[in-house]
């Protein structure tokens, strides 16, 4: 086998770094029928042209780097470019997953420290870091649910939620063991407390509520609804999706909720992509404390262990660190901002979404009129009458350079829109897309074949997003 050299490379007032490389002179025996006899044909690509390729690549997707991106209940927030800095240090990216304690001692502090972080601006008493997504937090907490009510003697059946619930809930709800129960909303989009009192019974381990809700509403019986559940021997779980409008203004934990999930990938700037990287870490309340999965952080005279000692564990939920890398950007996130600065995120996340409500309250239909917090769902129903659809204004906002918002969800409203400025915006962006969102309802009534083929100005035009579901096709095509 081929001898490892190390070359020294050293630059005058630099540091020295060391770099393997592999002995040529030393030759390897291998069988001839595995050496190629000619070349094997690869362009030659120079470093201008490679790197224009995925610039090029780069201009033809949407990001929130290059505009507005307003989806709904997905808090598509800047993501600092700090927190990709320092995230990407050595000591961050190069941990082996065997390693002993001793030594990521830094590693595990944040761990330590953000989880006590996240217990502080929520209320709650314990949190894991262990999830990996939304979802997968969802489906933790609901564990730990079952488990405490298993050790009570009496494991339940039902999980309730409303119909303002986020679309992942019935799923989680499902996959951890139990039936899911729907509870209509009323007429003001909140939690319907008679038909809760109904429905809520011994057999209901939980009431699983996203607060504020997917129509951006503050469940205003909060406290009633609490008192219901737990009259009930019941458990409260709040869907923390939308805590980007509740950080540093109240906390879940005071208002009576035993168990939440928080998405770091969502409300503390740290990048979704693809479906993930994200985190869900769960805080939950004493009680249910010795159910969480294990390892625990734990720290004794100033060092980091992990912990197992918890007998009545659901287990491990993850291995290893998780994405680690998404929680350290969401501790530097937590640590630049402060109390003060978490504070004023919720405060202008709301004002953003109220503006945006207020300047196209007159051009689109507003199911529910009162203040919103940091989401705004409109409807296009009152353009069907010239053959629009909302799926023809968010394929026209395209050709404006903005991201379309979410749409037809939440699914209680008819030709739903579902916007979230963010606290990241500024005015001026606001007011951009507000003037194009009216200049698309001019268009709607003037035009309509102009949005009905929207878009026109992407690299890729409308598809024909039936025919691709019902043909899919992901074979690779050598041209």
């Amino acid at each position: 086998m081929a001898e490892k050299l190390i070359f020294e490379i050293s630059q005058k007032g630099k540091k020295a770094y060391t770099l393997p490389c592999w002995d040529q002179s030393k030759k390897v025996d291998t069988d001839k029928k595995f050496l190629r006899s000619e070349p094997i044909g690869l362009a030659e690509v120079s470093e201008p042209e490679i790197v224009r390729h995925y610039v090029n690549m780069s201009t033809n997707n949407h990001h929130v780097d290059k505009g507005f991106y307003p989806l709904g209940s997905c808090t598509m927030k800047y993501n600092p470019k700090i927190n990709e800095k320092l995230s990407s240090m050595d000591g961050f990216t190069e941990i082996h997953p065997y390693q002993p304690d001793s030594t990521i001692q830094g590693v595990l502090k944040i761990y330590h420290d953000l989880a006590d972080m996240l217990c502080k601006v929520s209320g709650f008493d314990k949190v894991t870091l262990q999830p990996v997504a939304g979802a997968h937090g969802e489906w933790t907490g609901l564990k730990v649910i079952r488990a405490y009510h298993e050790s009570k003697g009496n494991p339940r059946k039902k999980i309730i939620i409303p119909d303002t619930a986020h679309g992942t809930n019935p799923a989680s709800i499902v996959m951890a063991g139990y039936d899911v129960i729907e509870l209509k909303s009323n007429e003001q989009g909140l939690v319907d407390i008679e038909e809760l009192r109904k429905a809520f019974d011994e057999d209901t381990a939980a009431f699983m509520i996203t607060n504020p809700n997917t129509l951006g509403l503050f469940e205003q019986n909060i406290k009633q609804i609490a008192e219901i559940v737990h009259a009930k021997g019941g458990l409260l779980y709040m869907d923390g999706a939308n805590f980007n409008a509740l950080l540093g203004i109240v906390r879940p934990a005071e208002l009576g909720f035993d168990v939440m999930h928080y998405n770091l990938h969502k409300t503390f700037s740290t990048p979704h992509g693809g479906g993930g990287p994200g985190s869900g870490p769960i805080g939950v309340v004493k009680k249910l404390e010795r159910f969480l999965p294990v390892p625990d952080v734990c720290e004794e005279n100033g060092k980091y262990y992990l912990c197992y000692d918890r007998p009545e564990t659901i287990g491990k939920v993850h291995s290893f660190y998780g994405n680690f890398l998404i929680i350290v950007r969401a501790y530097i996130y937590m640590k630049i901002l402060g109390s003060d600065g978490l504070h004023k995120v919720s405060e202008n996340a709301i004002i953003n979404a109220n503006y945006v409500k207020k300047m196209l309250e007159d051009t689109f239909d507003l199911p529910y009129k009162q203040n919103c917090m940091h989401e705004v769902v409109f409807s296009g129903e009152n353009f069907g009458q010239y053959g629009i659809k909302t799926l023809d204004i968010a394929k026209r906002l395209l050709d404006f350079g903005i991201h379309a918002p979410t749409i037809y969800f939440p699914i209680l409203v008819h030709e739903s829109m579902m916007i979230e400025p963010t606290e990241t915006e500024s005015k001026d962006t606001l007011d951009n897309f507000i003037n194009v969102m009216k200049k698309i309802a001019e268009e709607a009534r003037t035009n309509p074949e102009l949005l009905k083929n929207a878009p026109t100005s992407t690299p890729v035009r409308r598809l024909d997003e039936v025919l691709a579901a019902k043909n899919l096709d992901v074979r690779y095509e050598k041209k």
